[in-house]
Order: structure tokens, then C-alpha cells, then sequence
């Protein structure tokens, strides 16, 4: 069963965690949120004149008090922000304190002491949701946003969090809203006889919302990639230079890299931003026929890898000639997004290049020497010659990037197209008047205007703790 936001009761108690990371740093920052924020801060608070008296949006220096002992716990700055022009829509107090875990966990007890709950994870952006601030796709955002790893996919989410995805989606629902309203007209009215001129404008707005979804559908992809980083898989026979490629790329030592081979036996995951391609670099144990049991797992697990990889960067040896196990392995990525990287080019050629170049016709080959830094600035401009080119520049593009949000764009879609097959086959606009409303409804659920507890708990249980 759906719960509507502005019929949602809340309960109205008064929430408090820390804002900011745990550990040493210069300051912390603990939010306080609810209708009783100011009179429990204000209980252990001292300073010029009481916080309840204040002006909202402003800043106040003073001392933290314990009440039982009349102790100094803390030196802070208080920030008073009254509702409802908060992150909340509630009174919202947040206290600079020192940073380190001592002294922080110190305040936030003595604020949970005085009448305050622990918040749960996301509590106050559900509560931002909740009081209609923001919808679900913009809270959605922001967890986006937080966990950012590149520019682009910080303005794809920070674009999002403005509501720009949600202005899209509330379009498309008044576009879907007036067509209900023509049918509504259309069975009333009878008697008027104007079906045929309803069927037409129905036509007209059904295929302009269907295109539209799909301009929107068609950037999933891209925006699955900003958010979550292009699966890069790095394969290749082993002590081919692996690990080694990828300390380069990642610039640090992440990998063993030595001259046994067969070394990694498992497979380790990086996530590095390459030219403003957010690269999830995944680098797999060496694929050989191996009777080492340890050995046989690693290769197991590097081949279901490859079928779930985006991209595949094989590395050859330059000083080697083609082995049994690499023609193995050009089998096994036949018709995937690969980069040949021949490596060790320093060294004497014995590579067949052209064996290499007959396998992979379409596909880069980048020479390098990741031992003496040669050649990685080449094949990171292969990486963003193919995935950045075009319409995935475009800097004011507006991605799908959630999994929940491309499922519910591409089940409207389908309502849509419904509705148009019922149009052009003459059916009765009330049975239209069905997958049009299921379209509208569906489309609603992307920014919550009709959505489950459960699912609002599962997307705000995300959420680190003080946001």
C-alpha cells in the first residue's frame, strides 16, 4: 500500500547525529533537527544571550555546559536555522565543535542526554522528503552526490539534486494529466461526438511522452557509468604485467607485483577517475590452465569477471610470442569493448602483431612500457575516445542514472506504447483512459508521490548517518 507525503504523520521528535566523519580534524559538525532542537541545545548552551531568543540563520559562539556538574564539556559556534527554511522544514541547530572522537562524542551525548534521539541513517533527508522539501528522486541525488568519484558524475547528481530530473518527470506526468482530462470530457459528453478528435490529441501527446522517456532511457547507460563506475576488467596470462598496469593507472601500489607467475590469485577492484572516465578497475588473476587448486579459483572467478565487465584492457607481452592461453582468452572476448595493450615494448619484439591485429580488426592497440611509464597517457586517451565521445560530453545532460528509476521509466514507456496501440486500433478511450493512468502512476512513483514504507525505508537506510 502507498503512503502520500502530505498525508504522512511524522513523529515529531527531535533528532541529533554527527554531520561529519569520525576522527581527528579540525572541526565537527553535530545536526540537531526537530520542534525541540533549540530548547535542548539552548538547556546545555551558554553564550551572549540564550538561543531561543536568536535571530534563524545565524551563528553564535559560546560554551557547552553539563547541567549536573555545571562543566564546560566543549568551546562551540551554534547554528540556529528556524523552520521552514531548513534542509528539514524543521528547526535545525547544528553545533562546530573540535573535532576528534572524544570531545564530538562528548556533545552528542550531553545533546542526547537533554531530550534528543540518535538519528537513524538518512533520517534527515527522509524527514526533507517527508515534509515535501524534496521529492524521492532528488533525495535519491543525494546520495549520488555524496559518493561521487569524478566531476562529471558530481554534476550529473548535483544537477539532479536541484530537481531538474524531477521538473522532467512532472512534465511528462501534466502532459499524461491533460490527456486523462480530455477522455474524462470525451465519456461525459457523449452525446458532443467528438471521440475521433480526442483520439487525436491523444495520439499527439502518448507519442511525444513516449519519446521523450526514450531521450531519457537512452542516457542510462551513461548515467549507470557516472554512478557507478565503468566495469574495467584487466586480463591477460599471467606475469604479463597486470598488476603492474594497474598501479600505474590507480598510482599506487595496490597489487603484488613480482616476477612469479600466477602471483594474484584473486581478484582485486580499484575505482580510479581516468580523463573524467570513472574507471571501476577490476584486475584479475592470470587466465592459464593451472593444476595449482588456489590458482584454478582465481581463474574461475577472473572468466565470470569478464562477462560482467563494460570494457576489457588485455595485455600481451611484446617480448613473447603468442601463447595457447592468449588465443584462449581472445575467444573468450570476442564481440566485447576490449583495449589490446601490448606491454614490455622496451623489450625485443616476438609478438605476432599481426595474429594480434586479425583477432581484433576494430579494436585499439596501445603500445607500452608500464615498467619505464611509457605509453599510459595513450591508452587513457583510448579509454576516453570511446566511452566520452558526443552526446556523454554534454555537460547540461540530464542521466538516469538509478536502477529504480530506469525500471519505472521503461514500465511507463511500455504503458505508453499500450495506449498508442489501443488509439491506432480504435479501441475505447475509456479502456485507453487504463495505461495512460498506469503511465501517469507509474511516472509518480520516480519522485514519490505515491510509494511504499517499505521502499522509503530500503532508499533512506543508504544514507550515512547525520545526512
Amino acid at each position: 500500500m502507498g503512503i502520500n507525503r502530505g498525508e504522512c504523520e511524522l513523529e515529531m521528535d527531535t533528532i541529533a547525529a554527527v554531520a561529519t566523519p569520525m576522527g581527528e580534524g579540525g572541526i565537527a559538525v553535530i545536526r540537531v533537527s526537530g520542534p525541540e532542537s533549540l530548547e535542548i541545545v539552548d538547556r546545555i548552551y551558554k553564550g551572549k544571550q540564550p538561543l531561543m531568543t536568536v535571530d534563524s540563520h545565524t551563528i553564535h559562539y559560546g560554551f557547552l555546559i553539563d547541567p549536573k556538574t555545571d562543566e564546560r564539556v566543549e568551546e562551540v559556534l551554534v547554528s540556529v536555522m528556524r523552520a521552514p527554511r531548513t534542509f528539514t522544514r524543521e528547526d535545525v541547530v547544528e553545533v562546530n565543535c573540535h573535532g576528534g572522537i572524544i570531545s564530538v562524542q562528548r556533545v552528542l551525548d550531553l545533546i542526547l542526554e537533554n531530550g534528543a534521539r540518535l538519528a537513524e541513517p538518512g533520517e534527515f533527508t527522509k524527514r526533507a522528503f517527508l515534509n515535501g522539501r524534496i521529492d524521492l528522486s532528488q533525495a535519491e541525488a543525494v546520495i549520488d552526490l555524496i559518493r561521487a568519484k569524478t566531476d562529471r558524475a558530481m554534476k550529473a547528481a548535483l544537477s539532479q539534486v536541484e530537481g531538474k530530473l524531477s521538473r522532467m518527470i512532472r512534465d511528462l506526468r501534466q502532459n499524461l494529466l491533460e490527456a486523462m482530462a480530455h477522455i474524462e470530457v470525451t465519456l461525459d459528453y457523449p452525446e458532443h461526438d467528438v471521440e475521433s478528435v480526442t483520439n487525436q490529441l491523444l495520439l499527439g501527446k502518448c507519442q511525444e511522452v513516449n519519446q521523450q522517456i526514450a531521450r531519457m532511457l537512452d542516457t542510462a547507460k551513461q548515467g549507470k557509468i557516472l554512478r557507478e563506475g565503468l566495469a574495467t576488467a584487466i586480463v591477460g596470462r599471467p606475469n604479463v604485467g597486470k598488476s603492474s598496469l594497474l598501479n600505474s593507472l590507480v598510482q599506487e601500489e595496490k597489487a603484488i607485483v613480482t616476477d612469479v607467475a600466477g602471483t594474484t590469485r584473486d581478484v582485486i577492484e580499484e575505482f580510479v577517475n581516468v580523463r573524467g572516465v570513472p574507471l571501476r578497475l577490476i584486475d584479475t588473476a592470470g587466465i592459464r590452465e593451472t593444476e595449482d587448486i588456489v590458482e584454478q579459483i582465481g581463474v574461475e572467478r577472473s572468466r565470470q569477471t569478464l562477462q560482467q565487465a563494460d570494457l576489457i584492457l588485455l595485455v600481451l607481452n611484446y617480448n613473447e610470442p603468442l601463447q595457447p592461453d592468449d588465443r584462449s582468452i581472445f575467444a573468450a572476448v570476442s564481440g566485447m569493448n576490449v583495449i589490446i595493450i601490448i606491454n614490455k615494448f622496451d623489450l625485443p619484439q616476438r609478438i605476432d602483431l599481426e595474429e594480434v591485429k586479425r583477432h581484433f580488426p576494430n579494436q585499439p592497440v596501445i603500445m607500452t612500457s608500464v615498467k619505464e611509464e611509457k605509453g599510459i597517457e595513450l591508452l587513457e586517451r583510448a579509454i576516453a575516445d570511446i566511452f566520452f565521445t558526443g552526446r556523454v560530453q554534454q555537460e547540461d545532460l540530464t542521466y538516469v542514472s538509478n536502477a529504480r528509476h530506469v525500471n519505472l521509466l521503461r514500465q511507463s514507456q511500455q504503458a505508453i506504447a499500450d495506449a498508442i496501440e489501443g488509439i491506432e486500433q480504435r479501441m475505447p478511450v475509456d479502456m485507453i483512459q487504463i495505461d495512460i493512468k498506469k503511465a501517469w502512476e507509474l511516472l509518480g512513483e520516480v519522485i514519490g508521490e505515491s510509494v511504499g514504507e517499505d521502499l522509503i525505508d530500503q532508499i533512506f537506510s543508504q544514507f550515512c548517518l547525520g545526512k
